[in-house]
């Protein structure tokens, strides 16, 4: 844990509080789209892991009215008041997603996000493969469901993998960035990956 013990109600938290945010990690999503332009009025989006609703809200602003916002977890999300979002309660893992996540939104996305995140168990090893399972059923929805040109952020424990999907991204993607965004608590070992403009 280091010397920088876990402040629940820390300066990202109050802050979410004031702004009417679900979740601090909302300013995570917000770092990522101000320093790398991901999102445009109009897109169509994806947010896996999304409960409780603090990236849907950072990415429903920045898609506006005319955008189209599809939001799952394991978890139920309490609406959003929004009409353009939908949001479902699906395991990524289980045979069925594919089906259920064509259901609600037929066509293809511009941006694939992914905060999914294991129940962490606390052995280093496991939680980075679990976190390494997860990441790559998102990439496998991003290349199922996202069109060329498009963007894939998500999230992954750093681990003995990393690089070799950090590697693997870079040939799908024109560019690809490691951020470590400032709303990422001290002890926490996540980074997020972003794949910038799809290559085919």
């Amino acid at each position: 844990m280091g010397n920088r013990p876990y402040k629940p109600k820390d300066f990202f938290f109050k802050k979410a509080k004031a702004e009417g945010l679900r979740a601090r990690s909302a300013f995570k999503i917000d770092e990522i789209a101000r320093r790398f332009g991901v999102f445009k009025k109009g897109q169509a989006v994806l947010d896996l892991g999304a409960a409780p609703g603090g990236f849907l809200q950072i990415i429903l602003d920045q898609v506006g009215e005319g955008g189209a916002v599809v939001g799952v977890d394991l978890a139920a999300i309490r609406p959003l008041g929004r009409p353009n979002v939908k949001t479902a309660v699906l395991d990524v893992l289980a045979d069925d997603f594919d089906a259920r996540l064509d259901a609600l939104h037929a066509g293809h996305f511009d941006v694939v996000v992914s905060d999914l995140a294991p129940k962490t168990t606390g052995i280093r090893s496991t939680d980075e493969a679990r976190s390494l399972n997860l990441v790559r059923k998102a990439l496998a929805t991003a290349l199922r469901k996202g069109r060329p040109g498009g963007h894939f952020i998500a999230k992954l424990f750093m681990g003995g993998e990393f690089e070799a999907f950090r590697d693997e991204l870079r040939a799908l993607y024109e560019d690809v960035k490691v951020v470590r965004p400032e709303a990422t608590r001290g002890s926490s070992m996540e980074v997020y990956l972003v794949g910038l403009r799809r290559r085919r």
